[in-house]
C-alpha cells in the first residue's frame, strides 16, 4: 500500500490527520522537505491559520516549487484540507501573496455579520450538499456532516471543479476537485464517522491512482 505524505509546514496538527489516516488503513508519515515531498506517493496539505503565513510558510521552507513538481509532473493526489485548500487557489481576500494556483478559485471572507446575523468564523458542524460524483464523498449517503473552522469562503470560477457545497449566511464550496486534486474547506480528521469515511476513500483513490 501507497503511504501517505503529510505536510508539516507549521501551521496545522499533523497528529491528528496522521492518527485519522492510520485508523483508515494507510500508512502515513510526516514530511516537510522538498525532497520528501518529491518521492511522496500521495500528499496531505493540511494548514490552520491566516492565508499569508501559510503561503509564505511553504515559499521559505521551497515547498512550492515540490508541490508543483508533484501535482503537475508526477500526478500524485494530494488532499488539501481548510487552510490547505485554500492554498490550493490563486489567492486570498485575507493577504496579498498569490496561492498555488491549481484550482481557478479565490477565498473571500464570509459576509459581516451584522447583515446575516451569522457569526464569523464559521464553527462548528454543517451539513454538505454533494454537487456531483467524485472520489472521496458519497453521493448516496444523506446528511452528511464535517466541522468546519474558517472566516474564508471558496468561490470557483469554473463550477465544474465544486464537488460539494455548504449553507452558512448562503452556499458556499465546501470541497472541490479535479484530476489529482481534491480540496475539502472543513476538517475530516476532527468530523468523526463521516471523515473517517472520507478518509477511507481518500486511501482507496490514493491506491488506485497511476
Amino acid at each position: 500500500m501507497k503511504k501517505i505524505s503529510v505536510l508539516d509546514y507549521g501551521c496545522g496538527n499533523i497528529r491528528s490527520v496522521i492518527r485519522m489516516l492510520e485508523k483508515a488503513g494507510a500508512p502515513a508519515h510526516c514530511v516537510s522537505t522538498p525532497e520528501a515531498v518529491r518521492d511522496a506517493q500521495a500528499v496531505v496539505l493540511p494548514g490552520v491559520g491566516a492565508f499569508d503565513h501559510g503561503m509564505q510558510a511553504v515559499r521559505d521552507r521551497g515547498l512550492d516549487h515540490a508541490l508543483d513538481a508533484v501535482v503537475q509532473e508526477g500526478r500524485v493526489p494530494v488532499l488539501g484540507i481548510c487552510l490547505g485548500m485554500q492554498l490550493m487557489c490563486r489567492g486570498s481576500e485575507e493577504g496579498t501573496l498569490p496561492g498555488l494556483g491549481w484550482f481557478d478559485a479565490q477565498a473571500t471572507r464570509f459576509p459581516d455579520p451584522g447583515l446575516t446575523r451569522l457569526p464569523v468564523p464559521h464553527m462548528g458542524w454543517n451539513t454538505l450538499h454533494i454537487a456531483k460524483e467524485n472520489a472521496l464523498l458519497s453521493a448516496d449517503e444523506p446528511d452528511q456532516r464535517f466541522y468546519f473552522v474558517h472566516s474564508y469562503r471558496i468561490q470557483c470560477n469554473d463550477p465544474a471543479d465544486v464537488v460539494a457545497t455548504c449553507d452558512y449566511g448562503g452556499s458556499f464550496v465546501a470541497a472541490f476537485s479535479k484530476a489529482n486534486l481534491f480540496g475539502a474547506q472543513f476538517h475530516p480528521e476532527k468530523s468523526h464517522r463521516f471523515g473517517l469515511a472520507m478518509m477511507r476513500r481518500f486511501v482507496e483513490w490514493v491506491h488506485v491512482a497511476a
